[in-house]
Order: C-alpha cells, then sequence, then structure tokens
C-alpha cells in the first residue's frame, strides 16, 4: 500500500504543535550552558589549554574576559538543580553540594580582538548555577571560594 506524502506531513505538523516551546527554548539554554562552560576530560589545563577551548568555543570574538570550564559529568551538574546534589543559594541561584573539578581562564590583558592571551587557574569547587526547568542554564563566574 503507498501512502502518499499528505498523511505523513500532517503528522509531522501535529507533532510541532505538539511540543512545547519552552521546553525547546529551555533545551537551547542548556546545550549553550554546556558549550560555555562543560569540557567532560580536559586534555591539560593550563594557558594552552585555555586558550585552544576559548577559541574552538567560540568565546574569543571579542575575548571573553573569565570563563570557567567544568569537568565531571553532566548528570552530577544537572541534580544541582534538583535536591540530589543542590542547595538554593540567593534569589535564584543554586549551590552544588559537592566541589567539581573547575578550570577558569582569564584572559590576560592587552586588545579584546584575537589572538587571546589567558591564564589558567585550576581546582575543586563548589560552584553555583541558575536553573530553568530543572536544568543549569547560567554560571555564576562571581561565586569562588577557594
Amino acid at each position: 500500500m503507498v501512502m502518499g506524502q499528505g498523511p505523513l506531513l500532517l503528522i509531522f505538523m501535529l507533532g510541532l504543535g505538539l511540543t512545547p516551546p519552552a521546553l525547546t527554548q529551555d533545551d537551547s539554554r542548556y546545550k549553550h550552558f554546556l558549550t560555555q562552560h562543560y569540557d567532560a576530560k580536559p586534555r591539560g589545563r593550563n594557558a594552552r589549554y585555555c586558550e585552544s577551548m576559548m577559541e574552538r568555543r567560540g568565546l574569543t570574538a571579542p575575548c571573553k574576559d573569565t570563563n570557567t570550564f567544568i569537568h565531571g559529568n553532566k548528570g552530577s551538574i544537572k541534580a544541582i538543580c534538583g535536591n540530589e546534589n543542590g542547595n538554593p543559594y540567593g534569589e535564584a541561584l543554586r549551590l552544588s553540594k559537592s566541589p567539581f573539578q573547575i578550570t577558569t581562564c582569564r584572559h590576560v590583558g592587552g586588545s579584546p580582538r584575537p589572538p587571546c592571551r589567558y591564564r589558567a587557574t585550576s581546582g575543586f569547587r563548589h560552584i553555583v548555577v541558575a536553573c530553568e526547568h530543572g536544568l543549569p542554564v547560567h554560571f555564576d563566574e562571581s561565586f569562588f571560594r577557594p
């Protein structure tokens, strides 16, 4: 039995109408968060690492002043948005219950245009994120506990 494209197109369009717009928007904000701040298995955590990662992630036009990469697994980061690995912090943020391995890249002056030069600081620390619909969407760079 041969079916025309009309019924398939109708089913596809109905499926699009049933996808909540907020869900697709939240997913894109979460993906943006991962692009800017997530690197599961870093290779080296020095200035060369920062310069390479910042360029690969599109954070060098202009040179971003500070950016932190979180190393570990996505599930532990997502869990900050719930009670499993996070506590309320301030008005709308969440503080991780466990420390994460991180690398913070700081622009070391000069021009805000590429090539960008960065200094790396690595360590373990609790992190603060903003969440929407159970997903991290913003990393709070201002929070630092040595």
